[in-house]
């Protein structure tokens, strides 16, 4: 079966790779300079790659002096308007040394919910890809409400991969794969592969909230990766740290085998 994903992998002509807040932001912003590097090897070799990347509430908090992460709607569109600039600039200053133009691109769940938003989101994306572009997508949190959002990106990544119709989502985190209940607790074990329509009965993943800065976990994962699954796409989840790994197709995190006969897009 790894034989099977290492070759979808090194095949895909399109990946999808998204990275949480935590990931990149305070202790761990070091990090943004392997993953690019890891994103500039892929591109190198043609493969059309898309970020989708969380991190502007994270990164503007700083500079409005907020110690935690603002639970008021006004304050989080405040941090994510001043973050969201830093963030790209951050991304763009590693890409510069691979000679690669970082795009922008900021959706909120009514731009996929309506045809004709969706329509020019995708042609967008397309016609940036073909220019060898690289999309970062996130979602607009300047704008988004508490009422109209994607709940996480994870599931914003899930959707994207699906609007383009790429071959492979790559969703990283903090922990290298998936396991069967959370991995500090005792008989916790390392979950490599996920058949399509597994239930994965008898598994825990615990809460959605993992961190001050983030919101996703295992469990939104799981339910991202099922959603790009349905729709045709393979899925990889693993550790930041490995990116560059997941995407040489080594043998790395959890695999999820996508349908064989995909679905079209679903928003909820």
């Amino acid at each position: 079966m790894r034989a099977h994903s290492q070759h979808v992998v090194q095949s895909a002509s399109r990946i999808v790779v998204k990275v949480g807040s935590s990931s990149i932001s305070g202790e761990n912003s070091g990090q943004i300079a392997p993953l690019v590097d890891a994103l500039a090897e892929a591109h190198a070799r043609g493969t059309e790659v898309v970020l989708v990347s969380s991190g502007a509430i994270a990164i503007g908090m700083p500079y409005l002096q907020l110690q935690e992460r603002p639970t008021d709607l006004a304050t989080q569109q405040a941090a994510a308007s001043v973050g969201q600039n830093l963030l790209i600039f951050r991304y763009q200053d590693r890409l510069d040394r691979y000679d690669i133009v970082a795009g922008q691109v900021l959706l909120t769940a009514s731009d996929l919910e309506n045809a004709t938003h969706r329509g020019n989101a995708q042609r967008a994306m397309e016609r940036l890809m073909a220019l060898r572009i690289l999309p970062i997508v996130n979602e607009n949190d300047t704008v988004a409400t508490h009422e109209i959002r994607f709940g996480d990106n994870d599931r914003l990544a899930a959707l994207v991969a699906t609007l383009i119709g790429a071959d492979l989502l790559v969703l990283l985190s903090d922990v290298d794969a998936l396991y069967t209940c959370p991995p500090d607790l005792p008989g916790a074990e390392r979950i490599s592969h996920v058949a399509f329509g597994d239930p994965m009965v008898g598994m825990e993943f615990g809460a959605t909230a993992v961190n001050g800065v983030g919101t996703g976990g295992a469990s939104t994962k799981v339910t991202a990766a099922r959603i790009a699954a349905q729709a045709g796409t393979a899925v990889l989840v693993t550790a930041t740290g490995l990116v560059a790994e997941a995407l040489r197709g080594e043998p790395v995190g959890t695999w999820f085998e996508p349908s064989t006969a995909p679905s079209g897009l679903r928003i909820s």
